[in-house]
């Protein structure tokens, strides 16, 4: 039987996870098609290091655009789809609730359809997110603790995963939806709060700025590496039967932490005054942290946590960088 070359398309190839993806998948020998929504400004920083390679290329294309998905698909012809791409800001859907649930939620439906149609064999992957358990009644949350999302990117990322099961339910098709808990690196975009942190802590310790303002610092979330967590997303479409998976370290840690080890790897001895939205730390004397209540969400989500004996027993998957790990690589590569 003559086998198929392995070939990638990936939606949201310029972020952070597309682009430690398309590295991973091309040191396994696939060619590799990003798909990039047309803009004005150019947003391939952190691909610009792929665009030479042969085997990687780039496609014009749009979650909102059934017929740029058809074609990309019929010309590409992919064995693989990694749909990454979403509004993919929790804070940012509250303000664009209708664009979120449209890009984050239907665009999952016109991918999943456009497969269908044009070659259901496509082995599709769905990054859907921690988000979605939101309030959740118990941790660590797993593959059968139920949705309780508290954004509308979390549920539009519920929508998205139902109907990325639905697919495979109803079509027989290789459906995944890997619910990946928070994953970072120094390819983080600003706007998230580790990015933020790691940067703006940078920018204090050169006195380049004085104070960082962050929002809720009791939030309790499972940090892990990019780069570990898209090797899971490419070993469930290695499998025989397709199926869900949460990937997590199992390992919680407060905003208020991750600001803690940023500043153990600057050198910098923070004290903390006040609680909740009054808070804050100084160091030397000088102010360097104040709760701003302006940064808190309509709806919090106080814990996610999530369990991966199901990720460990199933795909032998294992995070291998540890969140003191993860801060330091951060914030030295803001240094």
């Amino acid at each position: 039987m003559c086998l198929r070359e392995p070939r990638a398309l990936i939606t949201g190839v310029t972020g952070q996870d597309g682009s430690y993806l398309s590295e991973l998948l091309l040191l396994n020998g696939y060619k590799v098609c990003g798909m990039n929504r047309r803009t004005s400004t150019d947003n391939c920083s952190r691909i610009q290091h792929l665009l030479t390679d042969p085997n990687f290329s780039l496609a014009y294309g749009d979650l909102s655009d059934m017929g740029s998905l058809l074609s990309l698909l019929k010309t590409f012809k992919p064995t693989e789809v990694y749909n990454l791409g979403s509004q993919s800001d929790v804070g940012a859907s509250f303000k664009l609730p209708i664009e979120t649930a449209d890009i984050t939620g239907v665009g999952v439906l016109r991918l999943l359809e456009a497969i269908r149609q044009t070659d259901p064999t496509i082995k599709f992957y769905q990054a859907s997110s921690s988000e979605m358990f939101g309030d959740s009644l118990s941790f660590p949350q797993s593959e059968t603790t139920p949705f309780r999302a508290r954004s509308p990117y979390g549920a539009a990322k519920i929508y998205g995963y139902h109907v990325t099961k639905n697919y495979r339910e109803a079509y027989d098709m290789f459906t995944c939806n890997g619910i990946l808990f928070n994953h970072e690196s120094p390819r983080r975009g600003d706007s998230f709060v580790t990015k933020k942190i790691a940067k703006q802590m940078v920018s204090i310790w050169k006195r380049e700025q004085g104070v960082l303002e962050l929002g809720n610092l009791d939030a309790f979330r499972d940090w892990g590496h990019a780069g570990d967590y898209v090797i899971a997303m490419w070993l469930m479409l290695q499998q025989d039967r397709p199926d869900d998976y949460v990937i997590a370290t199992g390992k919680m840690h407060t905003v208020r932490d991750f600001v803690i080890e940023a500043s153990k790897v600057l050198g910098m001895k923070l004290l903390w005054h006040g609680k909740g939205k009054d808070e804050y730390a100084t160091c030397n004397g000088d102010v360097i942290v104040r709760v701003n209540p302006k940064f808190y969400r309509p709806t919090e989500v106080a814990v996610l946590c999530g369990d991966t004996t199901k990720a460990k027993n199933v795909l032998g998957w294992h995070p291998s960088i540890s969140f003191h790990g993860l801060v330091r690589e951060m914030v030295e590569a803001e240094l």
